[in-house]
């Protein structure tokens, strides 16, 4: 079994600059949470996003997402296929992954969802992911505002699962990633680490369930939701109409791709009809199914 690889302090520190740079430029200065504005982050990079529910034999997502280019004469289009059969939080963290990926130019790459961080890549990746969402100014300002110390050591754990429902609902981490970010910057112990990780988050009638419910139906019960969405951005499909109002496609093409996102035509006010060309074609069609059936 392959260890999982540690990252020393300059690693770290670069990785913590990036993500500070990546912040700033698109807006996101001191503690302010990205949690559902990522969708917006990836329309203002010109990352089409495509979501699709993929589930595996074992009800564990076969991917988490994958980022992809192609090349179109001179420009290179940047793709995230995300996938939905994933719970909501686990989503917003793969997303933010997959930006590692993209600012890094680390090329098209396939990313699962879990504790096995066995290359350099994937550890930057995830670490970017924790920074990005969450940065460690920020959680330690939170941990000195709120316990005047920025050791937990002494805290108990019914008071460590409220304050972690607590960032999760703000902050829209999965619960594991921030127990994960309570030891990185040393505010838990080993012993605590252990004890939160072993928790199952996702029982909404257990301990942390309830407590996460308690604080914020609305946005726990989305992030322990497997939305299992089918679409892609708003922008993606505005772009599709427009095709369609430019003449640049023609009705077939202009269902048929918005069928892929679960939407129609008359979604957006347009009622596609068939010609009576069309309906003549399908009357003879039939007409010969009922001769040959005789």
């Amino acid at each position: 079994m392959k260890q999982n690889i540690t990252l020393n302090e300059i690693q770290i520190e670069e990785i913590r600059k990036l993500v500070r740079d990546t912040r700033q430029s698109l807006g996101f200065i001191g503690e302010t949470p990205v949690a559902n504005d990522i969708f917006t982050i990836l329309d203002h990079l010109d990352i089409k996003l495509l979501e699709y529910p993929i589930e595996s034999e074992d009800d564990k997502p076969a991917f988490s997402a994958a980022i992809m280019y192609l090349e179109e004469g001179d420009n290179e289009l940047s793709f995230i296929v995300l996938n939905t059969a994933d719970y909501f939080d686990k989503q917003i963290f793969s997303l933010a992954h997959e930006l590692y990926h993209y600012y890094t130019k680390t090329g098209a790459h396939l990313s699962r969802f879990d504790d096995t961080e066995n290359t350099l890549i994937e550890v930057n990746a995830n670490r970017f992911a924790a920074e990005f969402l969450l940065p460690e100014v920020a959680l330690e300002g939170i941990l000195l505002e709120e316990f005047k110390t920025s050791s937990l050591v002494k805290i108990t754990i019914k008071t460590l699962l409220r304050f972690i429902a607590r960032l999760q609902c703000t902050w829209w981490l999965p619960y594991h990633s921030l127990v994960k970010r309570l030891r990185e910057i040393g505010a838990i112990t080993e012993q605590q680490y252990k004890d939160l990780y072993s928790i199952n988050e996702r029982d909404l009638s257990g301990e942390y369930g309830k407590i996460g419910l308690a604080f914020n139906i609305e946005t726990f019960t989305k992030l322990n939701t497997k939305t299992k969405n089918i679409g892609t951005s708003a922008n993606n499909i505005e772009i599709i109409i427009r095709n369609f109002e430019d003449n640049l496609i023609d009705e077939d093409k202009f269902t048929d791709t918005l069928s892929l996102f679960n939407k129609s035509p008359g979604d957006f006010g347009y009622e596609i009809t068939i010609s009576d060309e069309d309906i003549d074609e399908l009357n003879a069609f039939f007409d010969r199914e009922d001769y040959d059936e005789d």
